[in-house]
């Protein structure tokens, strides 16, 4: 018996080996679920923050001007806060403000979507931010595109601020059961359904809006389907050597959604085109040319009133000195984010990437996507939409900004970007401390100057790959 089974074993040597590979391809991903797992604890603990704002300094979001100083304040230095739930701070603009924010589309990490192309990840957890915050900027252009500047979610203000002890409770009950799951080699535990919008009926008035608002989040679901989502955006990567659980820049990221909304199939996404400036500079006849509508499809704006024309959606990688941020470009930032037709900032600090949307004082106002949520099924009509818009505002110093990032300007028409070029050509003349403009507008186009290349080929230095420098996993965090 003991030969008989020694000669079974050799005879059947390719089926060990292929047990043996098996084995080490269940080992990697018991290890990808695990690192996963972690990731989704990590990022979905919410901690209170709180995040004060002067009373006697403007705040400027995307465009807009808000004064929260009163006459008849006796601390005239007080600073008030946004995670408070005591209505007596709500003086000034502080209520239109705080709609104004939570009414722009919020996009972070989520779990337990389906797997990315290529891999066996079902979280972008750790590694999505850059495309999270490019996703952020695109449909805040979307929002412009088909709702406009003054649009506000009627809901804005009845969202919950996080809760730091129910987020992480929660997030001990998902490792848990994440890592049981994957021992038991079966898939993590579905999410739990997000409560529907409280509220009574829309308004006949606002339901077509409404239909718009809800319509764009959609096109970012994120499953394969979605126009805009994360699995449409990490398959377009591949062309610029990425895949699923890399580190992009927002350079590359910019060049990732003019691939994607050009290549989108929903008419919706007809009338609008993503055009992507080279080596800081907009070569305004290729903008004009973006302009120009789509061969065979007649684009539309919201109200389904047909056009001639495409808007644009102007994207300008950009750097801002060397290592770090040059402190001469501070003003030229707050100059660009008071632009009514800017639709934010893809930028953060080293390691992490934000979506800026406004400034005060010497701080940058922020939309954070390290914050992992749990899987939405956008193509149920009433899927819920709370999770997709932010309750709380972030700070940060200009100072802590990396010089790197990609900035966005939203253009309805032809006049509208002959008004924008011209407007932006004066913020960006040269002063007696910035010699250099951060970027330039030229006439004709790029083909004409002989710099028609791929420009994907070279990453921007935003989100240095740490393991090249010989770090362990303890002294960087991966994100």
């Amino acid at each position: 018996m003991r030969n008989k089974s020694h000669v079974l074993i050799c005879c059947d040597g390719f089926s060990t080996a292929v047990k043996m590979e098996k084995g080490n391809d269940e080992v990697e991903k018991l290890k990808s679920k695990f690192v996963s797992a972690w990731h989704n604890v990590k990022y979905s603990w919410a901690l209170k923050s709180k995040t004060s704002f002067s009373r006697n300094s403007p705040v400027f979001l995307l465009g807009k001007c808000y004064h929260f100083k009163v006459d008849d304040e006796e601390s005239p230095t007080e600073d008030c806060s946004f995670q408070s739930n005591d209505d007596g701070i709500l003086m000034g603009n502080v209520e239109a403000f705080r709609k104004d924010f939570a009414s722009r589309v919020w996009l972070t990490y989520r779990e337990d979507f389906p797997a990315l192309f290529g891999s066996a990840l079902t979280s972008d957890c750790g590694w999505g931010c850059t495309l999270r915050a490019g996703q952020m900027m695109l449909a805040q252009g979307l929002i412009s595109h088909f709702l406009g500047r003054d649009w506000t979610w009627s809901e804005a203000l009845s969202l919950q601020p996080l809760d730091a002890e129910t987020w992480t409770s929660t997030a001990a009950r998902k490792l848990v059961a994440s890592l049981e799951a994957s021992l038991q080699g079966d898939r993590p535990m579905a999410p739990q359904p997000v409560p529907p919008a409280q509220g009574g009926a829309e308004e006949a008035d606002t339901h077509l809006r409404e239909v718009y608002h809800r319509t764009v989040v959609s096109w970012f679901g994120d499953g394969p389907s979605a126009q805009l989502g994360m699995h449409r955006l990490v398959e377009l990567g591949r062309t610029s050597g990425k895949r699923a659980g890399d580190w992009y820049g927002p350079g590359v990221v910019a060049h990732i959604l003019r691939k994607a909304l050009e290549e989108a199939t929903d008419p919706g996404l007809a009338g609008i085109s993503v055009y992507v400036a080279q080596d800081c500079t907009v070569y305004s006849g290729d903008v004009i040319d973006s302009h120009a509508p789509r061969p065979g499809v007649p684009p539309e704006l919201a109200g389904g009133v047909p056009m001639d024309t495409r808007a644009v959606i102007i994207l300008i990688p950009i750097r801002l000195g060397g290592e770090k941020i040059n402190p001469d470009y501070f003003n030229f930032v707050k100059g660009i984010l008071s632009l009514d037709y800017c639709i934010g900032i893809i930028g953060g600090k080293p390691k992490q990437a934000y979506y800026f949307v406004g400034f005060q004082d010497d701080s940058l106002i922020y939309m954070d996507p390290h914050y992992c949520q749990a899987f939405v099924d956008v193509s149920t009509s009433d899927f819920p939409l709370q999770s997709y818009h932010c309750p709380s505002p972030k700070k940060m110093p200009f100072n802590k900004m990396d010089p790197s990032c990609t900035i966005g300007f939203y253009s309805r028409s032809v006049e509208d970007y002959n008004r924008i070029s011209s407007e932006l050509s004066k913020i960006l003349k040269p002063s007696a401390k910035e010699k250099y403009p951060a970027f330039t507008f030229v006439s004709g186009h790029g083909r004409d100057y002989e710099l028609l290349r791929p420009a994907e080929k070279k990453e921007w230095p935003f989100i240095r790959d740490t393991r090249r420098l010989g770090a362990t996993a303890g002294d960087f965090v991966l994100l």
